[in-house]
């Protein structure tokens, strides 16, 4: 789960997932997140309409009416969720603190030439910033 952004109660992996969908492409009807979902996961269209319907309560998503069936529309911005995501992760393993985990990654997996300029590149723009 993620910390509520704007208000909005937290959205689950699962509805991560429908949001994903609807972050690509929005308005769409459920049938066509349905149809992609059950292309690309093993889920069925029933647990799909059910993420749908939770994530519509829980505000996420908005549905409008067209003709005999409901377009629905990301309210939840991908932005917002990922800086929520961020802000959790960091908050529950370093301590709100950056620097260590930059630190337990760059041991985890080797930086690449590339990740290092950007790092720095991002450091620079900080420093200059302050």
């Amino acid at each position: 789960m993620i910390t509520p952004v704007n208000n909005q109660a937290p959205i689950s992996d699962a509805e991560s997932v429908v949001m994903e969908v609807l972050w690509q492409r929005s308005p769409r009807t459920s049938e066509e997140v349905v149809a992609e979902l059950v292309a690309s996961s093993q889920w069925q269209e029933p647990t799909i309409k059910t993420l749908l319907n939770r994530l519509l309560k829980k505000g996420a998503v908005r549905a409008e009416k067209d003709g005999r069936r409901y377009r629905y529309h990301a309210v939840l911005r991908r932005e917002d969720w990922v800086a929520g995501q961020s802000r959790g992760l960091l908050d529950r393993l370093f301590d709100g603190r950056l620097a260590p985990m930059v630190a337990h990654l760059s041991s985890q997996r080797a930086l690449s030439a590339e990740d290092i300029a950007e790092l720095r590149r991002l450091l620079e723009e900080i420093d200059d910033g302050q």
